[in-house]
Parts: structure tokens; sequence; C-alpha cells
């Protein structure tokens, strides 16, 4: 009985990472280097999910800093017919904030793998 109890255990943190790990449909995925060719474009728009003081610490130039908190009051900020390029710390919070902007009617949002953990200038 016990070796179930395990194992259910199991499947859900496998599930857990799953979930975690996959893109959500729909969304692009890209990393920083990949980023860099495409900052400054006028066409798309550049959204930081951090809180205020990891985007005062270290941000890349052109980016917003719409805490992921805050995102769901503050999407009249944005427009949902643009490309929206997402980031965080690591992609875990870019990642939600991108599945937030998916079911709210965006339909070009690429999130930015690794966030700005790995970027390098």
């Amino acid at each position: 009985m016990e070796w179930i109890t395990w194992l259910l255990i199991g499947a859900a943190v496998l599930w857990l990472v799953y979930r975690f790990t996959t893109p959500t449909k729909g969304v692009q995925s890209i990393s920083t280097e990949e980023m860099k060719s495409q900052l400054g474009k006028k066409d798309k728009q550049y959204i930081d999910v951090r809180t205020p003081g990891e985007f005062k610490g270290n941000h890349i130039k052109g980016f917003k800093n719409i805490p992921l908190n805050e995102l769901p009051k503050r999407m009249n900020e944005l427009a949902k017919d643009k490309e929206t390029l997402v980031i965080c710390q690591s992609g875990m919070r870019s990642s939600k904030a991108s599945q937030l902007l998916k079911k709210n009617g965006f339909t070009a949002i690429t999130n930015i793998r690794g966030g700005m953990s790995s970027y390098r200038r």
C-alpha cells in the first residue's frame, strides 16, 4: 500500500514539472540570445513582470515594468494586436504572464526562456 502512495506522489510531481515546463499553446518561447535581435522594434511591446525592486536593480532598456500581480488590472496599458515579449527573473513568472495574456485575447506572445538570469549584454 505504501508504494501506491509513493507512486501517486511521483506521478503528481511529474505532472507538475510537465505543466510548468511545457509552453502554453499559442505562446512562442525564445532564449535571451534570440531576444536581442528583436529589441527596439516598434511593432513589439516589451514587458518585465518582476517586482519594482528587481526591475530597478537591473533591467533591459525598452522593457516596461508591470509586475505579475498587477498585470490583470494593467492589461489596458498594452495593445492586444502587437507582439508582446515577456521576461522575468527565471522564466516562471513570464510563463504565467504569457498564459494570462493568451486567456485575455492577446494574439502574439513570446515568453523569454531563462529570463534575466540568463541574459548577458
